[in-house]
């Protein structure tokens, strides 16, 4: 945790790029704000949109919170039973053939469809917002992971299988650490769906977090407040992002990507 704060406080090269990115698009957006002076229904500035904030932080903060913690429950459940779906579909031949085309099916459908159902069955509280997270996060895990699983070199399976190797020691020692670099590509992806999916059910029915905000907001045609809402979101969303990557960095120090991304960081230093 202290290595964490150390970097997100001084940072690497990458994370220094990144804020500088963030740094110059609001820049130039204020700037062309003030300079084209567009209706501020239509487009505020920056400053405008900080202000809003700063007005109610408390506010605010409390509904991000609320969001937050639905979005990461639905994406912890959706790692835990990703990862087990994975490992089910690689070991059986019907569970392939099944719950595969199952998900694949699922996964077409809207999620925004789906919503109004899990609020009948659910009813308005938490639960409805942490399933359609869920929904979303999982297809990304339980592809990339069976994708893991199956990528593991033939000869060393081989190996294991003439030495007597259990399938649980295979599985354990051999085809999941294989699988590592897929399971956090599917992260990646899944944290920001999972985030989606909270904000879809607060939009279907909620009294609270940013989605509930944003559409008060909507009502009262108040497009600051919205703005305000959609910087929280694209924040926490990218804070998120390199949450998971900062893990698979120190998980996965071996893997040939965060070696090639070391070298970089050397020869930029």
């Amino acid at each position: 945790m202290i290595r964490l704060v150390k970097r997100l406080l001084y940072g690497d090269n990458e994370t220094r790029d990144v804020i500088v990115v963030l740094g110059a698009a609001l820049l130039l957006w204020e700037i062309g704000v003030r300079l084209l002076h567009p209706s501020p229904l239509i487009l505020p500035a920056p400053s405008a949109i900080f202000a809003a904030f700063i007005e109610t932080p408390g506010l605010f903060m409390r509904h991000l919170g609320f969001t937050l913690g639905t979005t990461c429950i639905g994406f912890v459940l959706a790692v835990v039973f990703g990862v087990a779906l994975a490992v089910s579909i690689v070991y059986s031949r019907f569970l392939e053939r099944t719950i595969y085309t199952l998900l694949v099916a699922l996964n077409s459908i809207p999620k925004v469809a789906l919503a109004p159902l899990f609020v009948i069955w659910m009813g308005t509280g938490p639960e409805p917002k942490i399933a359609i997270a869920l929904m979303l996060a999982i297809f990304p895990i339980v592809i990339d992971m069976v994708l893991g699983l199956r990528s593991v070199d033939p000869d060393m399976l081989a190996l294991a299988k003439v030495s007597k190797a259990s399938p649980w020691a295979i599985l354990i020692k051999i085809r999941f650490p294989c699988a590592l670099p897929s399971l956090f590509a599917g992260m990646k992806v899944a944290i920001s769906f999972a985030l989606v999916g909270a904000i879809v059910g607060e939009f279907v029915a909620g009294s609270r977090g940013i989605g509930f905000q944003i559409l008060v907001a909507q009502g009262q045609f108040d497009t600051v407040r919205v703005f305000v809402s959609l910087l929280l979101l694209g924040l926490v969303g990218t804070v998120l992002f390199f949450l998971v990557d900062y893990a698979e960095r120190l998980l996965l120090p071996w893997h040939v990507s965060q070696r090639g991304r070391h070298d970089r960081s050397a020869v930029r230093g």
